[in-house]
């Protein structure tokens, strides 16, 4: 067992998957001499050499491209957009075409490009890089969606969606990178990619959560333990395919549930699981389903992050309300 941060967790499986497959490629802005933004690829030219390891224009939209295009030729890209608000010049290359070629071809061609995006708030970042845009993405038919939440999962996701046979979209929590926990680095005894997990078992509510949501929702599970309330806290891991049995077994079980994400509520992707979970469990529901997370505007200055981000208070007042019904 190593300690590493989640950070390097990541650089470590991107290394893994380099040296176990020499058609994987890693590019994006600086992700070279520079080693990443969040020096999350720091090494990695210096070990994989300028062919593998590319230092991209400042263009997402051709670093998506071209990455389309490695794959149609048997590579397989990994893509690093520096911030979550970035993405978006790459959008008609995400959606209109990495997502629909396996579509389009009848099933003859699949473009294995994985798209790490760090995502999220709470690192005191100006505009357009602190936003949590999954639900654009698990919107789109054809991507995977996955987001990791601490080292182990960071180590082993990276490896499993790079080995993915579809696109994949992998969000990192920013603010998590330097979380710290012990990490296997020789054992391959991995959750699957898109199954949800139970990371506290809990018997009173059911609480969903996924990428940097999730510690703050343990962290509200241990308040709530002290007022005699048991919350079991499950990280979704993957948002698209989505793993409803997990889900299920544990509101039939608890009657009760609360979704947290930072993204706003308004059509956020606890609006999918709000949907599903009612459509599911509502003869076991003892109250609707409620969701905490950002507020209808877009992402507030720093000083004022605090107040937008989900926070145990508004996570316990939540699970508050639905013991009101």
């Amino acid at each position: 067992m190593t300690t590493l941060t989640l950070g390097k967790a990541m650089n470590e499986g991107l290394r893994k998957a380099m040296e176990n497959d020499p058609k994987v490629l890693v590019m994006g802005e600086d992700v070279g001499q520079l080693g990443g933004v969040f020096r999350i690829t720091d090494g990695l030219m210096k070990d994989f050499g300028e062919e593998r390891v590319i230092d991209t224009p400042l263009a997402e939209s051709g670093i998506i491209g071209t990455a389309i295009g490695l794959a149609l030729r048997g590579y397989r890209p990994v893509c690093e957009i520096q911030f979550d608000g970035f993405v978006f010049p790459a959008a008609d290359q995400i959606i209109t075409q990495l997502a629909k070629m396996r579509m389009r071809s009848l099933g003859a061609v699949s473009l294995p490009v994985v798209i790490r995006i760090p995502c999220g708030g709470g690192i005191g970042a100006v505009e357009h890089h602190s936003e949590s845009p999954e639900a654009y993405f698990t919107h789109t038919a054809g991507l995977r969606v996955v987001a990791c939440s601490n080292p182990v999962d960071a180590y082993a996701m990276i490896q499993q969606s790079i080995t993915s046979p579809d696109p994949v979209i992998f969000f990192e929590p920013k603010r998590r990178y330097w979380d710290k926990a012990e990490v296997d680095v020789d054992s391959s005894d991995w959750t699957p990619l898109h199954q949800a997990r139970v990371v506290q078992p809990g018997e009173h509510v059911t609480v969903l959560a996924y990428g940097p949501s999730v510690k703050t929702c343990l962290e509200a599970a241990a308040a709530a333990a002290e007022e005699g309330r048991s919350l079991e806290v499950i990280d979704l891991r993957s948002l698209n395919p989505l793993d409803m049995g997990t889900v299920e077994e544990s509101v039939n079980r608890t009657g009760r549930c609360v979704v947290v994400h930072e993204a706003p509520v308004f059509s956020g992707f606890g609006a999918e699981l709000a949907a599903r979970i009612t459509e599911k469990c509502f003869y076991r529901l003892e109250s609707p389903v409620l969701r905490v997370g950002g507020f209808s505007t877009p992402y507030p200055p720093s000083r004022v992050e605090d107040h937008y981000l989900p926070d145990l208070d508004r996570i316990l007042d939540a699970v508050d309300r639905t013991f009101a019904w």
